[in-house]
């Protein structure tokens, strides 16, 4: 067999002339969460519980077009793809019914991107379980053998479901996350991860409700892996990995007390029932629930809301036909009735709880249960059983580990679990931007580092002015990255989904073409990245359908660095015509700054870090680039392969600069340079000048399949060496004015001060 494409050494990511390798990548494609045939993003209801009968040939887009995508994502520097997938793509008409033409249609979409040289690992995704409890990821038919009914989940909020709501352009910002704490999901995946230990009686075909379930998905990823080794041109190249489950989650494993909001649990928003009341209204009884929004520091309370399904139930009824799949259900398992009620949480006869602490301990031994115990224990077990699947037909592959969001990895170190192959897989988002959908230059917070207890109060995570910002962000990257190799070993650390809300400030910057905002928080991020010294990362997303108003097709989000509404990245530099696109030239959004001045902000330094010269608007512009959605911050120079370690490197956008530091061993190659992607959309080849601490260098425009890339190549000595390449600044222009700022820095003072 030809030498692996890419391998692991330690903490790094190897090729096969041993340069190091950095993981420059995007998630091909958030559509993909929904069938293609009939097309159905999130807003449409038409045909939606129609479920079994869909299609999702066609995603993330179809052959014919393939070409015209992966060139352009290779043009854009990205050398992996995070290739998602759904279990309902697979297996949608049924448990065990597989759908071969989608799965040919995946072999010819992956042929096509071999042929550009992309790294790809497979990404079996979900969000809040499925696209009918308002998510992706799982069967229709799933629901139904947990005894649930997707056609009744809004009436008792048992889920909120965009492709349901009366008025799907009015469906809140980011609501569909709160419905990991609503019924159906708490459901779902206790059964999922914990349904022997919790819900013994919930047998199907002989099978505990969670072997049922985690069998079908496993075998169904089986099944799709099989035949992508079957195609017989395709192992390790592009292939090189696989992913474990998308951002699983507990479900009500370890809830010490069902009647209290955990207080892990930081996303509140709209209602937010504890776990007692979403059991109640699901089985159709009336609760006046809190309810909280998402302000200037964060979620707060805003009052109450009566909930009254009258009757109606998320559970089947008891007369419910359930032969339609073919499954033959224990008698001991009632439908018509709550599975928790069956198991004696609750007397439904008085509407008493019984055991509020019924999922705070172990079965098994007793043993009081966090959501620490939950990963080591509930998920590892699973992991264990995917894991062993995939290697059983790519015995080499890389497995992308992903633990569940934010929480503490497993104690992996020095186990049979760590596994050489393994790569620990974290999710960042800024939670303040993606909620607010505004890039708020003048303060952040630490969420790190607040969950990690690092701080007395949440009032010391304040994080006040870009600078401070850009560093808390590198900083909470840098803490999770190590926090993996304190956990799990010594293992490569690639952030899958990081990115960026495009349709911030009310959709300004699709009424006036300036991307400012989004420019700020997108190179923030990638600062973030590159400063933390990740081993690389898979943004998302790229969405091929993505417009203006609807955003990605999903969930009201939109995140997609490519919309059909938006003017195409030129393929080399940009024109020199007059600005019209603005940022801010004095802010560290744009600059390398490592100030550590306002990293730390208390009550007592808080008005004085809150200054106007925090919200200056000077601003460059360079070349018309308006609307050309944020591409100045992310098309970006990246080392591609490196001879030697990368001791760190960095793109200065402000100042068009990149540097790449390294450790070079003794023995140098001819033949295996440094490489790095020099876009020329920064770096015009006349424009550029590169300074080296040694060696010799080219730049060179080179087609890969119709795919245009600069490359640098830079041949140098052993030990310590550097390079700084510089290209044309953009010049001055105009952005936001200054009066608007300075009455959001007055709003902030005033929000602090409250918070303090």
């Amino acid at each position: 067999m030809a030498p692996l494409r890419l391998r692991i050494e330690g903490r790094t990511f190897r090729d096969s002339e041993n340069r190091e390798v950095t993981l420059r990548g995007i998630n091909v494609a958030a559509d993909a969460k929904f069938p293609a045939t009939p097309d159905q993003p999130s807003h449409v209801a038409g045909k939606f519980f129609d479920g079994d009968n869909v299609s999702f040939v066609g995603r993330p887009f179809s052959v014919e077009d393939a070409h015209t995508h992966f060139a352009r994502l290779k043009g854009w520097g990205y050398n992996t793809i995070r290739y998602v997938f759904t279990w309902e793509a697979i297996e949608h008409a049924g448990p065990g019914r597989y759908d071969e033409e989608w799965i040919q249609h995946t072999i010819s979409i992956l042929r096509v991107a071999k042929g550009f040289g992309f790294y790809i690992f497979m990404d079996p995704h979900q969000d809040v379980w499925s696209r009918f409890s308002g998510g992706s990821g799982a069967p229709m038919w799933t629901l139904y053998a947990c005894g649930l009914d997707p056609k009744s989940f809004d009436v008792t909020e048992a889920a909120l479901v965009h492709n349901v709501y009366p008025e799907p352009e009015k469906f809140p910002k980011m609501i569909w996350a709160t419905n990991y704490s609503r019924l159906v999901c708490q459901v779902m995946f206790t059964l999922f991860f914990g349904g022997r230990d919790f819900a013994p009686k919930a047998i199907i075909d002989g099978k505990n409700i969670q072997d049922y379930l985690q069998d079908h998905f496993i075998a169904a990823c089986q099944h799709l892996a099989k035949r992508i080794h079957e195609a017989g041109d395709l192992l390790y190249d592009p292939i090189v990995g696989w992913e474990s489950l998308n951002e699983p989650n507990r479900g009500l494993i370890s809830y010490q007390d069902l009647t209290v909001v955990p207080k892990e649990q930081k996303l509140q928003k709209g209602t937010s029932p504890t776990a007692w009341q979403a059991i109640l209204t699901g089985s159709g009884r009336a609760c006046e629930i809190d309810t909280w929004d998402f302000g200037g520091m964060g979620p707060y309370k805003s009052g109450t809301a009566l909930i009254d399904p009258e009757g109606k139930s998320a559970w089947l009824p008891s007369d419910y036909d359930d032969s339609q799949y073919g499954w033959k259900r224990d008698p001991g398992w009632r439908l018509g009735e709550c599975i928790w009620a069956q198991h004696g949480v609750w007397d439904p006869s008085t509407d008493t709880i019984l055991r509020k602490d019924y999922f705070g301990r172990d079965p098994k031994n007793g043993a009081i249960m966090d959501y620490e115990y939950f990963t080591n224990n509930y998920y590892m077990a699973h992991y264990r059983k995917y894991s062993a699947m995939v290697k059983s037909i790519f015995p080499d592959s890389l497995m992308f580990f992903q633990p569940p969001v934010m929480e503490i990895p497993p104690s992996l170190k020095g186990t049979e679990d760590d596994d050489s192959n393994m790569i620990f897989a974290p999710h960042f988002y800024d939670g303040i931007t993606l909620l607010t959908k505004k890039w708020n230059r003048v303060w952040n917070i630490d969420v790190f580092g607040v969950l990690r207890g690092k701080y007395l109060t949440p009032a010391f995570a304040i994080k006040i002015g870009e600078t401070a910002i850009r560093n808390c962000f590198a900083h909470q990257l840098a803490a999770m990255r190590d926090e993996g190799t304190d956990y799990m070993g010594n293992h490569p650390c690639v952030f899958t989904e990081i990115g960026i809300p495009y349709d911030m400030d009310d959709k300004y910057a699709y009424k006036s073409g300036d991307y400012g905002s989004q420019i700020a928080a997108l190179d923030a991020n990638h600062f973030a990245l590159e400063e933390s010294k990740a081993n690389g990362f898979t943004l998302w997303t790229y969405v091929v359908t993505n417009n203006h108003y609807w955003g990605d097709q999903w969930n009201g989000e939109d995140l997609s660095i490519y919309s059909l509404d938006d003017k195409p990245v030129p393929m080399g530099l940009f024109s020199r015509t007059d600005s019209r696109t603005s940022f801010d030239t004095n802010s560290p959004s744009y600059s390398q700054a490592q100030s550590s001045e306002t990293l730390s902000v208390s009550p007592g330094n808080l008005k004085k870090a809150l200054s106007a010269e925090d919200m200056s608007s000077k601003s460059a512009g360079g070349g018309d680039v308006r609307g050309l959605r944020a591409a100045e911050a992310f098309i970006r120079p990246t080392p591609i392969a490196t001879f030697g370690d990368i001791a760190a490197f960095g793109f200065d956008l402000r100042n068009c600069t990149f540097k790449l530091s390294l450790v070079a061993p003794s023995s140098t190659k001819e033949d295996a340079p440094t490489v790095v992607y020099l876009p020329e959309f920064h770096f015009p080849a006349a424009q550029t000048s590169v300074e080296i601490s040694g060696g010799k260098w080219t730049i060179s425009t080179e087609e890969q399949n119709g795919a245009l890339q600069q490359i640098l190549r830079w041949w140098h000595a052993e030990g310590d060496q550097s390079i700084a390449v510089r290209g044309p600044v953009r010049k001055q222009g105009t952005a936001l004015g200054v009066e608007e700022d300075a009455g959001y820095l007055q709003q902030c003072q005033r929000q602090a001060c409250v918070v303090m």
